[in-house]
């Protein structure tokens, strides 16, 4: 217990935190906005690594940071946009488009890898994001590490939480791509295409998803691995029900599987770690989000269209 308390007073445990939930909040951000609008989208553990390799390899190949960011966000919606075109007009299975979508996207970051460094060994790396310096609140003791030593990138993952809560629920758009993952044929009675704003809403939503994918190699990493994105995705997917497909919700769930990550990497090097096995370890994060979710998603309204193929006219 004495442990656990030091733990949770070192001010580099809090900053861990923020720096792993990041692209949690960029990832369940895009899940949200989809199955908001009635599209599940499995399709975004593919579409992290395509991003997190397309952002990488952009800045390898000489643009900047924020380019990098740009290509990855074009690469995730290219990737959006097959995934909406397949299950929006198409009405094919969100599930099996989904999960097709991860394979392949999976698949053309290594294929493109090995075709544009077919002689490296160990992937190279890139000058990754700095921490953002903010006069006066970096130097507070304590404080400045703890919260005010991050990446533009995290501070940008926390505006988009805000961005996506005000739009869903303070503007015609939000209430409109709502209501398409309510009551699709309401929206179509009002002349407003459903096809139209679910697509966009995917493709917008997989872009953010390649957001997160990009954090990992441009301001976590610095360089690209396969195994990195390691099923972030999918608990990104639960992070949404977790939330009851609400932002604040969403983003408290990210910050709370981020504190268990970052707890469970240091209760390692605790005397305790000596004795459990790390693999004990490494799943408690898994286990206490699980038993978050249960508690959570019983209470949750699930939109009463996701995942149902709109036909007009049809009741």
């Amino acid at each position: 217990m004495t442990e656990l308390f030091d733990i949770l007073m070192q001010a580099s445990f809090w900053a861990a935190v923020l720096r792993i939930a990041s692209p949690l909040i960029f990832a369940t951000m895009g899940e949200l906005i989809c199955e908001r609008a009635g599209v599940l989208n499995l399709g975004i553990e593919g579409i992290m690594v395509i991003g997190a390799f397309t952002g990488w390899i952009a800045v390898y190949a000489g643009l900047g940071l924020w380019p990098g960011v740009g290509v990855a966000l074009l690469a995730g919606m290219a990737f959006g946009a097959l995934h909406a075109t397949l299950t929006v007009p198409f009405g094919l299975s969100q599930h099996v488009v989904g999960l097709g979508i991860t394979l392949l996207a999976t698949a053309t970051a290594s294929f493109a890898y090995r075709l544009a460094l077919p002689e490296v060994t160990s992937p190279p790396r890139i000058e990754p994001f700095a921490p953002l310096h903010i006069p006066g609140l970096s130097d507070l003791p304590w404080l400045g590490e703890a919260l005010f030593s991050q990446t533009a990138l995290t501070w940008a993952g926390f505006g988009l939480a805000g961005m996506v809560a005000f739009v869903l629920y303070r503007t015609p758009l939000g209430l409109a791509l709502r209501a398409a993952g309510e009551n699709p044929q309401a929206v179509a009675a009002q002349g407003l295409s459903v096809t139209g704003l679910r697509m966009g809403a995917v493709i917008a939503g997989s872009g953010l998803m390649a957001v997160g994918g990009a954090f990992l190699t441009m301001s976590a990493f610095s360089s690209f691995f396969f195994e990195m994105v390691n099923g972030r995705g999918w608990i990104c997917i639960a992070l949404v029900v977790f939330g009851a497909w609400r932002p604040g919700k969403a983003l408290l769930g990210a910050l709370l599987f981020a504190g268990f990550d970052a707890l469970q990497i240091r209760m390692q090097q605790t005397p305790l770690g000596q004795v459990v096995p790390y693999q004990v370890f490494l799943m408690v994060p898994y286990l206490l989000s699980i038993l978050a979710l249960i508690l959570m998603s019983r209470r949750a309204e699930i939109p009463a269209a996701l995942m149902t193929p709109f036909n007009r006219g049809e009741r």
